[in-house]
């Protein structure tokens, strides 16, 4: 059996992602920090493909949860994930006025902490021989970083270093790469005009969709020859320097 643990996998691009696992024959461990029922299209194919699949609960910022989440799933499915996304994450408002230590930490304990924790103990558990693949999600800004969601931004840079530094100190076991998306699903802040806009900001003229953050994961998950290396999916937004993030850019 083939068992993917998705963290932040029953919503939106993580939803994306388990969707597009499932049709690649995984079975998933889909990580959730409220719980809940998955997305509807990903219940749809779940459903389609006949897929094993069970829920977790755990607040990744809680070291105990954190540390509990990977043998629950070991112990429901009787093997270990072979395969680890780290795509839950944290994003909250702040800048260089109004930055604080507590939520400079808070973003630092599920952003980068986590999906090391996460990560390296995979490894340790992993039986003699064994391989696995980690795949993090990153976000555009890592390449061109502008000063919203500061705690944010840089908890996703550290992890974009992460990602090369595990990726030597796992091998040859592990390999470790990963995603980075722009803007992808608009949330209610955006209007649809605003939108659509923003799309002629990017060097290809057009925002990314959800299936395609999973296809570059599926492609890596795949890739047995490829480790340390981060793949943008975002239209061409890290080749451009936006001065604010793209909430406050052509608002009128």
């Amino acid at each position: 059996m083939k068992l993917a643990l998705v963290t932040g996998g029953m919503r939106r691009i993580g939803a994306a992602i388990a969707a597009r696992l499932a049709r690649e024959g995984w079975a998933l461990a889909l990580h959730n920090a409220h719980g809940g029922d998955p997305d509807p299209d990903l219940t749809q194919a779940l459903m389609e493909h006949s897929v094993r699949w069970h829920g977790f609960i755990a607040d990744l910022g809680d070291e105990a949860s954190r540390a509990a989440l990977l043998p629950a799933v070991a112990v429901h499915f009787g093997v270990l994930p072979t395969l680890l996304i780290n795509n839950a994450a944290l994003f909250e408002t702040d800048d260089a006025v109004s930055i604080g230590a507590e939520k400079l930490a808070e973003h630092q304990a599920v952003n980068l902490n986590a999906p090391v924790l996460l990560a390296t103990q995979l490894a340790r558990a992993l039986p003699a021989g064994a391989r696995a693949c980690v795949i993090n999600i990153l976000d555009q800004r890592i390449a061109q970083p502008h000063g919203d969601q500061l705690s944010y931004t840089l908890s996703k840079q550290a992890l974009a270093a992460a990602t090369q530094t595990l990726a030597r100190a796992l091998a040859p076991h592990v390999r470790v790469n990963a995603v980075a998306p722009g803007l992808t699903l608009p949330t209610p802040d955006y209007a649809p005009d605003h939108w659509a806009h923003l799309a002629t900001l990017m060097p290809l003229g057009a925002l990314p969709k959800p299936v395609a953050i999973a296809d570059a994961v599926a492609y890596l998950a795949g890739a047995e020859h490829t480790t340390g290396q981060i793949i943008f999916v975002d239209g061409g937004a890290h080749l451009r320097a936006f001065e604010r993030d793209f909430i406050h850019l052509t608002r009128d």
